[in-house]
């Protein structure tokens, strides 16, 4: 019995030691896929291991924002690439995503001109790319979007009546987009000159 109860022991111990190499196989194989992805795209020199936890940190403080998770995590992944420019192939390797998801989150950020689309010279392949100068100004300055709001609150206003509480609420509303409208190109203008000195003219 004691005998049979040691084999037993010893089975159970070789079993948990073979599972537990397998997990740890498995966690490295899985790990080494993601240092692999990360260095087809940025090369020697810089620690893919830092690059994949900086874009996912980053794209999670976008999705905190309101940006989509695939988008985010695309568009970080972008930023953090020295070129700027990356293929959905690329992407796709480095995020561990299908080529769908790539071109879905493209989409979705050429549309509020976070990135653009490029071929690839003597190539049909398409890249995508964020400009340094104005991927943050795209995030800021929303003036066709303001200008659509303002005629719409116009309108509320006149068709609510400016006298009524309603009305005087979206005459606030209003207004208020109006005073961003202007401090919001001031501001920029006044960014670009800053930007120059910093870091010199295009």
């Amino acid at each position: 019995m004691a005998e049979a109860e040691s084999k037993s022991g010893s089975e159970t111990e070789a079993e948990t030691e073979t599972e537990t190499e397998t997990e740890t196989e498995a966690e490295t194989e899985a790990e080494g896929r993601v240092r692999a992805g990360a260095e087809s795209v940025e090369g020697a020199g810089r620690d893919p291991e830092a690059v994949s936890r900086f874009v996912e940190h980053f794209a999670a403080q976008l999705v905190e924002a309101g940006v989509p998770r695939m988008p985010a995590r695309v568009f970080a992944a972008l930023l953090a690439s020295d070129t700027g420019v990356l293929t959905s192939a690329q992407l796709g390797e480095q995020l561990r995503i299908s080529p769908a998801a790539v071109s879905g989150a493209v989409r979705y950020l050429a549309q509020v001109r976070l990135v653009s689309r490029e071929r690839e010279p003597g190539s049909r392949r398409e890249r995508y790319r964020v400009h340094s100068d104005q991927w943050y100004e795209a995030l800021t300055n929303r003036e066709a979007i303001i200008k659509r709001w303002e005629e719409a609150l116009r309108e509320g206003v006149a068709s609510l009546g400016a006298d009524s509480p309603a009305g005087r609420r979206l005459s606030e509303t209003l207004a208020f987009f109006e005073f961003v409208e202007v401090e919001v190109e001031a501001m920029m203008a006044r960014w670009r000159i800053h930007r120059d000195q910093l870091f010199g003219a295009d």
